[in-house]
């Protein structure tokens, strides 16, 4: 149905379009296609401004976000306008025909890019926001379930008690109990943080229930939680250009802005273990990557196409 409503959204959205007769039986053939197609008209907006938004801070990143409430398209007047705005609309099917193209059985993966975003609508009224360098898995048997193989994705869960929504991250396994929870796969490690309702970390093994404000980071391979609380106002704040690290280490720090960014940082081995605290501004990074220098206190020298993070 998703990968439907994409193609009549490019479709409609082409001044050309006249088979009109087409898309309203399509569309009177289920009420939830009315929805779906909403959706997709959101995903084609948001690409739109995705486009305008990077060419003035990263030619490199587009965000492609489906899912929101869709509030209209405008057509652009020039020639040049109406071709750029199809070749986003294409760009958001292609996303929907590769995820089809790494079918195996019923799964499927969807991967983003280092600098990408991507928000991957649900039949179930589910989403799954998609951090920069992210692989996940989700299976068309399984409507319920998705594993995160790397990266950091935002999980908004429509709760069901009768069918919960189970992520699968490395050797752990998440639960929802109607919910809004971050999470991150770096190396071995996951991290999980709250932000509404609760999530049941590995309740077949050694439960911990987790409510808004909680984090808990695991390493594969052991049952040795670490648990801390952040404010609910931070959590998945990367999908608004911020990102915030509480005594990290500098070498974890480089990975992400690599991940948020599409720039190649990398922290020097004599800084990497250094754990620092501090707010990051994506976008001014693209324009000035040495701006991350200040504001943990260390140099930040190029090294052909990378940033290296070094002392002073």
């Amino acid at each position: 149905m998703i990968e439907d409503a994409i193609a009549w959204a490019v479709k409609t959205g082409d001044p050309s379009f006249e088979d009109w007769e087409a898309f309203t039986l399509w569309l009177e053939a289920d009420p939830e296609h009315a929805r779906a197609y909403d959706r997709a008209m959101a995903a084609v907006a948001d690409a739109a401004d995705a486009d305008l938004q990077s060419r003035a801070v990263n030619d490199d990143v587009l965000s492609v976000e489906i899912g929101q409430s869709a509030v209209g398209v405008g057509v652009a007047a020039s020639s040049a306008g109406q071709w750029r705005w199809l070749a986003l609309a294409a760009t958001v099917v292609l996303v929907a025909m590769v995820g089809f193209l790494q079918l195996r059985g019923s799964g499927y993966v969807i991967e983003t890019a280092a600098g990408e975003t991507m928000i991957v609508p649900l039949d179930d009224g589910s989403e799954i926001a998609l951090g920069g360098g992210a692989r996940v898995t989700l299976d068309r048997d399984r409507p319920r379930f998705a594993a995160l193989e790397r990266g950091r994705a935002l999980f908004t869960v429509r709760h069901d008690d009768s069918d919960p929504f189970v992520v699968t991250v490395g050797e752990q396994t998440l639960v929802d109990a109607g919910t809004v929870f971050d999470v991150t796969r770096t190396g071995q490690t996951t991290n999980v943080a709250v932000s509404e309702g609760v999530v049941l970390v590995n309740p077949k093994r050694k439960l911990a229930r987790l409510e808004p404000g909680d984090m808990l980071s695991v390493t594969d391979g052991s049952d040795a939680y670490s648990r801390s609380t952040r404010p609910v106002a931070r959590i998945g704040e990367w999908r608004t250009g911020h990102l915030t690290f509480d005594d990290a280490p500098l070498g974890d720090i480089a990975r992400e802005l690599s991940a948020s960014t599409g720039i190649a940082f990398a922290a020097a081995p004599a800084v990497a273990a250094q754990r620092v605290t501090g707010s990051v501004a994506l976008a001014p990074l693209a324009q000035d990557p040495q701006a991350v220098g200040p504001l943990f206190g260390v140099a930040v020298r190029q090294e052909g196409d990378s940033w290296m993070i070094d002392r002073r």
